[in-house]
């Protein structure tokens, strides 16, 4: 909640918003880290310290917004909110040194998971908007870093597409694997259902915004016409049970739908100036909120 909380405080006046926000993300930082620099899931509210166990370190579930909301502070501040970016910037250089891979097989780019001491090389559909994240942050960056996430950001959305032109549906299964049997596919029946959700055309909308490389308004239609074939009922939309056999589907709009796989495609195909990204900031559930400009826009911490 830090990006709705500063801008409570913006609109009102009232700055017990933005301390709680502040507060919040004192104590993450005062916590005692981990030496490769890495972010547990878990953190024990009472003494503000991580949890031995379990160990669960992810960009998909429970992690992904927290450094969504890390580079996004530092945008909607107007480049102001310097300990954001520099929390962000160590959190993505930790990934990178730990749990950036790319497989053997297809040569995909991709996060995987750190669960207590073992890594599995799996993602979820959920960490897919982090190309969009990471090219967000390569536009606020310097050389080298500047190429080098924007590549990243490059090779996950194209993973992340991968996930859906290798399903019969073309919609991306909620976790896809990396294995010596085949690369960005779901196995278990657990893995392979799709909810609507939108976070792989998250990561075309900003990398089509960032490059204007026309095949993420290529991938973008493609990912219209499996919604229509595939999920479009008498009464709206629904997910699918499984993308690989896309016949039953589970009867469920979710609200996320609405709020973002309609617009991120709106936005895709929609003029640039449309929710210009210069001042506008999307919070993770893609309602627009305007960077603050200076002089108005305070990050003073809590006391």
């Amino acid at each position: 909640m830090h990006l709705e909380f500063i801008y409570l405080s913006y609109v009102t006046g009232d700055p017990k918003y933005r301390e709680k926000a502040f507060k919040i993300r004192h104590a993450i930082k005062k916590a005692v880290p981990r030496s490769d620099g890495l972010y547990n899931n878990y953190m024990n509210t009472d003494t503000g310290q991580w949890l031995a166990r379990p160990t669960h370190i992810s960009m998909g579930a429970l992690g992904d917004s927290f450094y969504e909301y890390l580079i996004k502070a530092y945008v909607q501040s107007d480049g102001q909110d310097v300990e954001a970016y520099q929390m962000y910037m160590d959190a993505m250089i930790a990934f990178e040194n730990k749990l950036i891979f790319t497989s053997t097989q297809s040569r995909l780019v991709y996060f995987a998971e750190l669960k207590d001491t073992s890594i599995n090389h799996k993602m979820d559909s959920l960490a897919c908007f982090s190309g969009g994240m990471l090219a967000m942050g390569a536009t606020k960056s310097v050389e080298p870093v500047r190429s080098r996430h924007m590549s990243l950001a490059s090779g996950i959305a194209n993973t992340c597409h991968e996930s859906c032109a290798r399903s019969k549906s073309h919609l991306g299964p909620e976790t896809f694997l990396f294995s010596s049997r085949a690369d960005a596919v779901a196995y278990g029946p657990s893995e392979k259902y799709y909810i609507l959700r939108p976070e792989i055309l998250e990561s075309y909308f900003y990398m089509w915004r960032y490059t204007h490389d026309p095949k993420y308004r290529a991938w973008a239609w493609d990912f219209v016409e499996a919604l229509e074939k595939y999920c479009k009922s008498e009464a709206g939309y629904s997910g699918l049970r499984n993308v690989y056999q896309p016949v039953i589907k589970d009867d469920v709009q979710q609200s996320f739908f609405l709020a973002e796989v309609l617009k991120y495609l709106y936005l895709i195909f929609s003029d640039d100036s449309v929710i210009n990204l210069d001042e506008w900031v999307l919070n993770t559930e893609a309602h627009p909120m305007p960077i603050l400009m200076r002089p108005h826009y305070s990050i003073s911490p809590a006391s």
